[in-house]
């Protein structure tokens, strides 16, 4: 995944992920794994991470999409794109459940930075 790795940083006692860290086409990244799946362990490491590493400018998670359309296929970068009440990536597990049996989604989340957006396009 990496045009070159690099040696690894000291981190704080209290951040217990592993990093790997390296460079893409001159853009230095760090990698962590998550240590379950889920959203809670995802908010936990990127914490950490952020806290470690505070020049981070993007955060990119990579991982299974639900509801990502056919075309998409393995090893396509998405990025969500906002839509109406929506800021982009849509979390199907958080909602409610209204009179009749209808389910609305109340939860997404953050817009995507404007770079990234346009660099979609």
């Amino acid at each position: 995944m990496l045009d070159e790795e690099h040696e690894p940083l000291p981190t704080p006692r209290n951040d217990h992920n592993p990093y790997t860290l390296g460079s893409v086409c001159g853009h230095n990244v760090v990698i962590a794994c998550l240590p379950n799946m889920g959203t809670n362990p995802a908010a936990t490491v990127a914490t950490s991470m952020i806290n470690t590493f505070q020049s981070i400018r993007f955060g990119v998670m990579v991982g299974i999409g639900g509801g990502i359309p056919s075309k998409v296929n393995l090893g396509n970068v998405v990025v969500s794109q906002p839509v109406a009440d929506y800021h982009g990536v849509v979390q199907g597990d958080v909602g409610k459940l209204e009179r009749g049996g209808q389910f609305v989604h109340i939860g997404s989340l953050n817009r995507p930075p404007n770079a990234l957006l346009i660099a979609s396009n």
